[in-house]
């Protein structure tokens, strides 16, 4: 699970006003590679701006996001991206981005049981190089799982909907008027 950044748990990195980032843990420049290698193991790690004292850490975060989506491997499609940039500033801004965080935190969460599952049979029947490639033909299998487990959360949450709709024109039933029911498509 993601820890939230504080002075006491985070590791720090300042950024200059000549956009260097320096590690205090280290005392030396690094570069935004080496910010990706911290979170790549798993280092909690703040960075601000040097001048301000402003926690910058997510804007760093979003660099690295963006040289990674410029690659050759990007993981969002032009049509996720568009979808994303329109629920700013709407009512939903807050769920979405909490339902993106909690389902990413449920795919790490399956693999790491995968992982733990697969332990007594990856150290007792096969070597490291057969389990990656094991592991390496799982990725469709993972694929139908997560679509699977998407598209059951997608149905619960129009049950969801269609509960609470049925509930709200209950409550507004008992008031003197009569409220339309909106239009099933």
């Amino acid at each position: 699970m993601t820890q939230e950044n504080t002075p006491e748990t985070a590791r720090l990195i300042k950024k200059y006003p000549n956009r260097r980032l320096y590690d205090t843990q280290t005392s030396a420049y690094i570069t935004l590679a080496d910010v990706k290698q911290l979170v790549l193991a798993n280092e909690t790690l703040q960075v601000v701006d040097a001048k301000s004292g402003e926690d910058i850490t997510r804007s760093v975060l979003l660099q690295i996001i963006l040289e990674e989506e410029t690659g050759s491997m990007p993981m969002f499609s032009a049509n996720a991206l568009a979808q994303i940039i329109r629920f700013y500033g709407s009512a939903m801004q807050g769920v979405m981005g909490s339902y993106i965080e909690k389902n990413i935190q449920a795919f790490i969460d399956i693999q790491e049981r995968m992982a733990e599952q697969s332990k007594g049979l990856y150290s007792t029947q096969i070597g490291p190089e057969a389990w990656a490639q094991f592991m390496a033909g799982q990725t469709p299998v993972l694929q139908n799982a997560m679509n699977s487990y998407i598209e059951q959360s997608k149905n619960l949450f129009v049950q969801m909907q269609d509960q609470m709709q049925g509930q709200t024109l209950t409550m507004f039933n008992a008031f003197p008027f009569n409220p339309v029911a909106p239009k099933k498509e």
